[in-house]
């Protein structure tokens, strides 16, 4: 698949339509919100640090935790390689019963739902685009009860993050010009995969990594996105403990 990389684009942040969306520009399809699943929408740390334990115990590794962490977001055969451990699939296979055992620690961000719900009702197409394998991404999916029109993983067509391909093909789901799409992710292989596909980028904050190179727009907090994506919420009576 040929790398598609656009010409630098003006800042998309800057001047926020007068109704408070990109979905008012007239444009053929409405814009995109490509999202990561770990660290963005789910807090999955719980889960991936029992799930490495067992994988410590069972194959005998002293690679902390942590090690792994860095690599967050990249295919699990590419961490492996990086790491420079050789039996990726018996790891792999460990990592994944002892994960799905673990499913249930993950818990959303507080507040993505709702910000994700009003990106929705403001005209956007949401999807998602994660280095995690869709049946175990599916289940997480499921609880936000948003409605995702794409979820780009591993093992289909194209090479995973950082190249650009998952972004792109989920931008073809969509109908979205990358131009007319942003990807929210928290790592810099996300960054680098939004950069190659010529997506603007926003790093969240409250995610477990730090951007790479040219500062990109960070929001630190799942509401910031709606101040970023130019999304204007409609005035309801105040709700304690509601986010919107």
């Amino acid at each position: 698949m040929e790398t598609f990389v656009m010409p630098p684009q003006p800042h998309p942040y800057a001047s926020p339509s007068p109704t408070g969306s990109k979905a008012d520009s007239g444009s053929e399809a409405p814009p995109g919100l490509l999202l990561d699943l770990d660290g963005v929408l789910v807090d999955t740390r719980p889960v991936m640090k029992r799930a490495w334990h067992a994988v410590q115990e069972a194959h005998g590794l002293g690679v902390p935790f942590e090690a792994y962490q860095e690599h967050l977001g990249r295919p699990f055969g590419d961490i492996m390689g990086r790491l420079g451990l050789a039996n990726a699939e018996e790891i792999h296979r460990t990592y994944t019963e002892a994960s799905t055992a673990a499913a249930y620690l993950a818990r959303a961000f507080d507040g993505i739902t709702d910000v994700l719900l009003a990106v929705a009702a403001a005209g956007w197409s949401l999807g998602v685009v994660t280095s995690k394998p869709l049946l175990r991404a599916t289940p997480l999916l499921a609880e936000l009860g948003c409605p995702f029109a794409t979820v780009r993983g591993p093992g289909e067509q194209g090479r995973g993050k950082p190249a650009p391909d998952p972004i792109l093909l989920a931008l073809i789901d969509l109908g979205t010009d990358p131009a007319d799409a942003t990807y929210v992710g928290d790592m810099a292989v996300d960054q680098e995969a939004a950069r190659r596909a010529g997506v603007p980028y926003i790093h969240a904050g409250w995610g477990y990594g730090r951007p790479n190179g040219p500062s990109p727009v960070v929001a630190e907090s799942p509401r910031e996105l709606l101040h970023l994506l130019g999304v204007i919420t409609p005035p309801a009576p105040f709700v304690e403990g509601g986010l919107l």
